[in-house]
């Protein structure tokens, strides 16, 4: 925990273990309908502890989802919101999204404050259905799951202020999770749930990450596990013409494509409020997200070649020029750089700094890599661990720079899969960011299908600079 949690801290904040398995199911004869809990009240007693505490409190509770772990707060109560917002750091400005745990759950909310299942005591049911026709053929097709669908917001709304941020919609979504199904059942409320880091940091795929953020902050993280998906859901517009896919995420366009009503959906995600100041339309929309300390230099997919040229070291400040990566002034660090690698599907190991020519000196002038040490992290991302060595000899003044230590250098390959690159790259960008790295080297992929645009997306907002 940095020095500004420290001084935040408020709470002694809890890790409880959940066992995954027989959480509860859907109703079969039903399908969506209604979430039923399971009879075994021992295998739902640390859910039943995060329930008391956001029926009772203000304060968020973390839990995983099948894409990131989130942080959940009562979505009908400002002073359950505004936790998140405070836990987080987060603008209020910027739209939570509602997650359900079944249709019935949904058209409650959809109902006018003071109608229940869409009726009121003095007049009839005017809208049996309140969910519009054009989203059914995506509930059926991807709910459970990691797509989040925009919805008109009643007057009154049972919905907080703080969750809309005065926007005449809100984002729900119905995860696949059945550990966070089971906690929204028996907290008995939908609940909002941003990704639970710290606002602008990476999102977290584990327990530890948001402890690793929110330490002192809430008072309890239910630990599930990894999560599966590793990228936030895709958010969609279906009350416009054509529709839009406003966030890439776990769905792609193309699979949205397939479904009735949706053949024509465009991109929408690079909106205009992303520049500007007006309230985002959907979360991750606005603000620089998911960005680790060290400064990240993306390369996109397009021109790169199977080895992309290294930078220099010891060249000048962190800096660019004619297409070249940054330069590490060595001088100005005092020390040996400290460099991070993400590879994907093309760069070669060390991603050219293996002996690249040193740009500065005598062309004869290359560096190499010693001290290699691999760490198989899973069965899809390898760690590797090398120092990184100025051959040949030059002086500069009476000191001789033959066999100078340039950089320590950590690489980790997430593999060429995108199920692989989506499901590690957040965490990747933690373990660097927690390795004191000074500049991040990634390796972007292409972004057309499955959920390769969600991870470009993701990664551009993370980047300091983007190369071609």
């Amino acid at each position: 925990m940095d020095t500004a949690q420290a001084a935040e801290a408020v709470f002694k904040t809890r890790i409880l273990p959940v066992k995954t398995t027989n959480l509860g199911d859907f109703d079969q004869l039903t399908r969506l309908e209604k979430w039923e809990l399971p009879r075994d009240q021992d295998i739902i007693q640390p859910l039943q502890q995060a329930a008391e505490l956001l029926k009772k409190s203000n304060i968020p509770v973390g839990f995983p989802t099948e894409t990131v772990y989130g942080l959940g707060a009562d979505a009908t109560r400002s002073d359950a919101v505004k936790g998140i917002y405070k836990a987080k750091g987060r603008p209020l400005d910027n739209p939570l999204i509602v997650h359900v745990c079944d249709l019935s759950m949904l058209r409650e909310l959809l109902a006018p404050a003071g109608q229940t299942n869409g009726h009121s005591a003095s007049a009839p049911n005017p809208n049996p259905n309140p969910i519009p026709q054009i989203y059914w053929p995506l509930i059926m097709k991807f709910w459970p799951g990691p797509l989040t669908i925009l919805l008109p917001n009643p007057r009154p709304s049972k919905l907080a202020p703080e969750v809309t941020a005065g926007l005449p919609t809100f984002g729900a979504r119905m995860p696949q999770s059945p550990l966070a199904l089971s906690l929204i059942k028996l907290a008995g409320v939908p609940l909002a749930a941003p990704s639970a880091n710290a606002s602008t940091k990476p999102s977290p795929t584990t327990a530890e990450h948001v402890l690793h953020d929110l330490d002192g902050r809430i008072e309890i993280i239910l630990d599930g596990g990894t999560c599966q998906v590793g990228v936030e859901s895709t958010v969609v517009d279906g009350l416009c013409n054509p529709p839009i896919v406003l966030r890439p995420g776990g769905v792609s366009i193309d699979q949205l494509r397939e479904c009735e009503g949706w053949e024509c959906v465009v991109k929408g995600y690079k909106d205009a409020s992303e520049l500007g100041s007006t309230t985002p339309r959907a979360p991750g929309m606005k603000y620089k997200h998911y960005s680790p300390k060290a400064k990240v230099v993306l390369f996109e997919a397009t021109l790169q070649p199977a080895t992309k040229p290294a930078t220099s070291l010891g060249a000048g400040p962190l800096s660019t020029s004619d297409g070249q990566v940054p330069h590490i002034d060595l001088e100005l660090l005092g020390r040996p750089a400290r460099i991070g690698i993400v590879r994907t599907r093309h760069w070669d190991k060390w991603a050219g700094f293996h002996h690249a020519p040193d740009e500065t000196q005598d062309r004869s002038t290359t560096t190499h890599v010693t001290s290699s040490h691999d760490y198989p992290q899973n069965t899809s991302s390898q760690l590797r661990m090398g120092k990184l060595w100025q051959s040949g000899s030059r002086k500069t003044g009476s000191q001789s720079t033959e066999g100078r230590h340039l950089a320590d250098i950590i690489e980790i390959s997430l593999g060429s899969e995108t199920k692989d690159i989506a499901h590690g790259l957040f965490s990747v960008l933690r373990e660097l960011d927690q390795r004191n790295v000074d500049v991040i080297y990634v390796e972007g992929i292409e972004d057309e299908g499955d959920i390769a645009a969600a991870v470009m997306n993701r990664l551009r907002k993370a980047a300091s600079i983007v190369e071609d």
